[in-house]
């Protein structure tokens, strides 16, 4: 049995629903009254905010979710980046993230995934600030 959910909408505001886009003229309160995969606005990020490794694989799996109709396509671009992506981080806590972010993505939960992945730019931002401070060590 599916649970309702409520949400609430300020004017002007958009929210992405099943690959439909919905922008409401006043402030609304909706009831989603079945399973609906919805993103709200403040949550998509855009590409040109698309500038760190996670940052990026959040935009591919934004797409998969506001896009079904390209699901497919953008599930490819994924894996492609989400292997490059776990390659290039060492931190137990984003690699083992990224992990949860895979089966979230393989089980159909891309909205779960998403949160996670917001969930680790703290860490990420820690990760690359401490390797552009820390400069390579020097040839003898």
């Amino acid at each position: 049995m599916s649970r309702s959910m409520h949400l609430s909408l300020r004017a002007g505001e958009r929210i992405f629903i099943n690959g439909a886009v919905l922008r409401v003229d006043r402030k609304v309160s909706i009831e989603l009254l079945n399973d609906a995969t919805f993103l709200l606005e403040n949550h998509v990020l855009q590409v040109d905010d698309a500038t760190t490794p996670l940052r990026q694989l959040y935009f591919v799996v934004q797409a998969i979710l506001i896009d079904p109709s390209s699901a497919d396509k953008a599930l490819a671009v994924f894996r492609d980046l989400f292997t490059a992506t776990l390659e290039s981080f060492t931190n137990p806590e984003i690699t083992q993230g990224l992990k949860s972010v895979a089966e979230m993505v393989d089980a159909g939960r891309p909205f779960d995934a998403l949160k996670i992945i917001r969930g680790l730019y703290p860490v990420e931002s820690a990760v690359l600030s401490a390797s552009v401070s820390s400069p390579p060590p020097r040839a003898a």
